[in-house]
């Protein structure tokens, strides 16, 4: 469990260790794998995490399985099965950290790249896949997962998940530890989008009881950070009349004690809170993005020393935790894992065109019914045409 408590009004300011950018973050696992126990901000906030044995090698399985599943995807991609792919790879972390501190009542609302939340959140892997293969629009069921469809249009699911937050709390549902609370993800480039800025405004006016959850990967498609900022981004917090504060986005322990705290605060009514996850991108925006045309290669070697998951495996190692039999049957199901979705892809069937019509209106419409019938003629006309 994540402790965590914070002054009302407060905006944190944060420690670090030697690889924390200027202004530092919170850290709980260094790079080397050392477990610093505690943290305690300036403003007296302590964060920290009481896992069993058994909870911090279900971390590594998360971090490790999810990371392959990515792997896999990416490779069905450049075969020609799906048709695009935003890789999470770095950015594993920040979201199993902050996927795992969200309890069972509270609703997520993702971007496009939240694959680790998604598992964290108990649906099939398989369910974005049929997105990107272009066979379906997503298929869980938000409500059932507590996770909101995939946006693809940056920042608008910030709106949403405000709107959500306000009808929490209209409902009575805040106030208390078993309160709900609401987080959004979203990234260092949507952070200039005006529907995010929007949400701010309208959730510090409004005390929503959200967490904003900002994946800093250091670059919004190919424009760095710096050509989008002034300031650390969680700073900007302030003026918004809530707090902010910077994590290290490779570490799952932070990620996890202060995403807790920030939950546990919204949900008892202490509104808003915009975390700053520190990162990198190691990959490409997308499967059609080139990053070798605007960083180089220097920086992503640099960053390749700070990986989330080799931390946790060097802190399971030293503290006796796991050993290299774990290690490779981690490996080997997650290997089997990413196997079995393959198969599963590959046999998505196509769907029919004019199934395009089914979930447009729950009940349906004289309109869509006339554009269907016209839609089904017009394609019964190639028949025997060989087109």
């Amino acid at each position: 469990m994540a402790k965590g408590e914070r002054k009302a009004g407060a905006v944190p300011p944060s420690g670090g260790g030697a690889d924390a950018p200027a202004g530092g973050f919170v850290q709980l696992l260094t790079p080397d794998g050392e477990h610093l126990g505690s943290v305690t901000t300036a403003d007296g906030t302590t964060y920290s995490v009481d896992f069993t044995d058994e909870e911090y090698r279900g971390l590594y399985r998360d971090l490790v399985t999810v990371r392959r599943l990515d792997a896999e995807a990416t490779a069905l991609q450049r075969q020609g099965e799906l048709g695009l792919w935003a890789s999470l790879l770095g950015q594993e972390a920040a979201q199993v950290g902050s996927g795992r501190a969200l309890r069972p009542q509270d609703m997520a609302f993702p971007t496009y790249r939240e694959h680790g939340v998604l598992y964290c959140r108990g649906i099939d892997p398989i369910m974005p896949f049929g997105l990107f293969r272009g066979v379906d629009q997503g298929g869980w069921d938000a409500n059932e997962h507590k996770f909101n469809s995939y946006t693809i249009v940056i920042g608008s699911q910030t709106l949403h998940a405000t709107g959500y937050a306000m009808g929490v709390t209209m409902d009575g549902k805040t106030g208390s530890p078993d309160g709900e609370a609401v987080i959004a993800y979203f990234g260092d480039g949507a952070t200039s989008q005006g529907e995010v800025n929007e949400s701010f405004v309208w959730s510090g006016v409004f005390n929503a009881p959200i967490v904003f959850f900002c994946q800093n990967n250091q670059y919004a498609i190919s424009e760095p950070l710096e050509r989008q900022t002034r300031i650390p981004l969680y700073n900007r917090a302030a003026g918004y009349g809530f707090p902010g504060i910077r994590i290290d986005g490779n570490d799952v322990l932070a990620s996890y004690a202060v995403t807790r705290a920030a939950l546990d605060n919204a949900r008892n009514g202490q509104g808003p809170t915009l975390i700053e996850a520190y990162t990198y991108r190691m990959g490409a925006h997308t499967s059609s993005d080139d990053p070798t045309r605007y960083r180089i290669a220097s920086e992503v070697e640099s960053w390749k020393a700070k990986d989330p998951i080799a931390r946790v495996k060097a802190f399971l190692a030293k503290q006796k935790l796991a050993d290299d039999d774990f290690f490779g049957e981690v490996d080997e199901a997650a290997k089997q894992l990413a196997l079995d979705l393959r198969e599963r892809v590959l046999a998505m069937p196509d769907p029919q065109p004019v199934t395009m019509f089914d979930h447009v209106y729950p009940s349906g419409s004289p309109e869509l019914d006339e554009q269907r019938a016209a839609f089904t003629e017009y394609h019964a006309s190639f028949e025997g045409s060989g087109h």
